[in-house]
């Protein structure tokens, strides 16, 4: 059995509960060495075989598996974050399919959801924004073109920007030719929940220009849209006392 396990955004403590007991029991354990953070291999039993991802090609992480499966190992695949984002795992889980075999996946906190508590920030404000986009630059890795950042900027709802780092410029202009205005806000969030954790405030012009100041080169998320500057909203109708819920009645006129 294979064991594919979000790490959370990288605090050795925001693994989920499932995934640090899985492991501690782990007989094996390859890792993406790049981007986990290795302090959560203090988990791993005395026994277990540790394997860094970074330095192997799929073939060679199947390789591993296949050996491990043949002697009744139980294994852990742990990769950065939630494995559903940008984690690589369909093709892993194609390979294993193949070779029938088993594995299951023990979902992880996002790095997008540690950066919004970084910045102490709701995605989601009620007026400014009700939408999250997940989105990278296109790189040695291509993005179909009705997923372009110029096209999901149209419609000015918050992007959260995975891998682009890299790319400042470019993601600037594309933002702006999409339709953010160039005063738009917009947040760096290096490593976010590690210790060396760094969170930059600045707008969709100046990303470039901060990133540079700070010293930042990769492992960032950009986040864009006016919910950065978590000002403007509305009051949530949840709470508000005029109105009436589920569980208790409201004080408003159509109550």
């Amino acid at each position: 059995m294979v064991h594919i396990v979000g790490a959370g955004p990288g605090a050795p403590d925001l693994i989920t509960v499932r995934g640090k007991e899985l492991l501690s029991k782990a007989d094996i354990i390859i890792y993406a060495g790049s981007l986990v953070n290795p302090l959560l291999l203090d988990y791993r039993k005395e026994t277990c075989q540790v394997y860094d991802s970074a330095r192997m090609t799929l073939e060679e992480v199947i390789s591993v598996i296949e050996k491990g499966e043949a002697e009744g190992k139980m294994m852990v695949r742990l990769h950065t974050g939630d494995p559903s984002l940008y984690g690589a795992i369909r093709e892993q889980m194609d390979e294993l399919d193949v070779r029938g075999i088993s594995y299951e996946i023990c979902p992880g906190v996002s790095s997008f959801c540690g950066a919004a508590a970084a910045l102490q920030m709701e995605y989601t404000l009620p007026q400014i924004s009700q939408s999250v986009v997940i989105t990278r630059m296109a790189g040695r890795t291509p993005v179909p073109e009705r997923e372009s950042i110029a096209s999901f900027a149209s419609h000015g709802a918050t992007m959260v920007i995975f891998l682009s780092t890299g790319m400042l410029t470019a993601l600037s202009e594309e933002l702006i030719k999409g339709g953010y205005a160039p005063e738009t806000p917009a947040a760096i969030v290096y490593k976010a929940t590690w210790e060396d954790e760094k969170t930059v405030v600045c707008t969709v012009a100046t990303l470039e220009e901060n990133a540079r100041r700070w010293g930042i080169k990769k492992t960032a998320l950009i986040i864009v849209g006016d919910a950065v500057a978590q000002t403007g909203y509305e009051r949530s109708k949840l709470y508000d006392p005029e109105f009436t819920t589920e569980y208790r009645k409201g004080t408003g006129e159509n109550s």
